[in-house]
């Protein structure tokens, strides 16, 4: 089994391992923390619908989690469209041998990954994606599906909406976002909306690389890991040549 929904978590919690039942209860908690709520209102309402997938893909160091993980996104691909308004994938890594990495390590792993995944993409880069990350209009793809990427770890302290006691990641179709952006009344209130309880919940000003997906000034790639200060990646590590990563890899 690789893809879990909510429900049927919350029946079988017992045959999952005890670490994938302590990320997934930390997941729940911080999704239905009323006190302090998440600033991501759609990841909210996507697990009070039940419309977010849950892997589990163990050492995200080992090749035998890529391939989970790639297998995961490939069927994800196949039903996101079939849960719900809101959703996305949630994956969670078990982290125990990376209790000592720091936040550069992370994001270089995160980009190693991602690089690692797309070596398993089977189907050609979308015509209407740019291969280039920094063309505004990039984004991750895979199996012909763009998907906005993020990217949560046990090392940031500072920026709290990008914590998580386990590497984390999750992927958004962008056709979640057709009603979600700049051109629509939806879109700009529920970026206030964000924007505020992102101020709140971090206690430090959003990043500056929190832009619109389109714009000309934005670039998707450097919102997928954001760093504990202001600071950014000069370079996008992505690469579209799969022989290139093989290779590193």
């Amino acid at each position: 089994m690789l893809l879990y929904s909510k429900s049927w978590i919350e029946k079988h919690k017992d045959d999952l391992e005890p670490w994938q039942q302590s990320a997934y209860e930390e997941f729940a908690k911080t999704m239905t923390d009323k006190e302090n709520p998440y600033p991501c209102v759609p990841g909210i309402q996507g697990f009070i619908q039940d419309s977010l997938r849950f892997c589990f893909a163990g050492n995200p160091e080992e090749e035998s989690s890529i391939k989970r993980l790639s297998a995961a996104l490939k069927e994800y691909g196949t039903i996101s469209r079939d849960t719900g308004r809101y959703a996305s994938i949630v994956i969670f890594f078990e982290t125990s041998k990376q209790k000592e990495y720091d936040i550069e390590s992370f994001q270089h792993l995160f980009w190693s990954l991602l690089n690692r995944i797309h070596h398993y993409d089977g189907s050609a880069w979308p015509e209407d994606i740019p291969k280039n990350p920094h063309h505004h209009d990039w984004e991750f793809c895979f199996e012909g599906e763009p998907y906005f990427a993020f990217c949560a770890t046990p090392a940031h302290t500072i920026r709290k909406s990008r914590y998580f006691p386990f590497f984390a990641l999750a992927f958004q179709p962008r056709w979640v976002f057709e009603d979600i952006n700049a051109d629509t009344p939806f879109g700009r209130k529920l970026k206030n909306v964000i924007r505020k309880r992102l101020l709140e919940y971090d206690g430090v000003r959003p990043h500056p690389d929190l832009k619109w997906y389109g714009q000309e000034d934005n670039h998707e790639w450097k919102q997928y890991f954001l760093r504990d200060d202001e600071t950014s990646m000069s370079r996008c590590p992505f690469s579209t040549m799969k022989n290139e990563i093989k290779n590193r890899s």
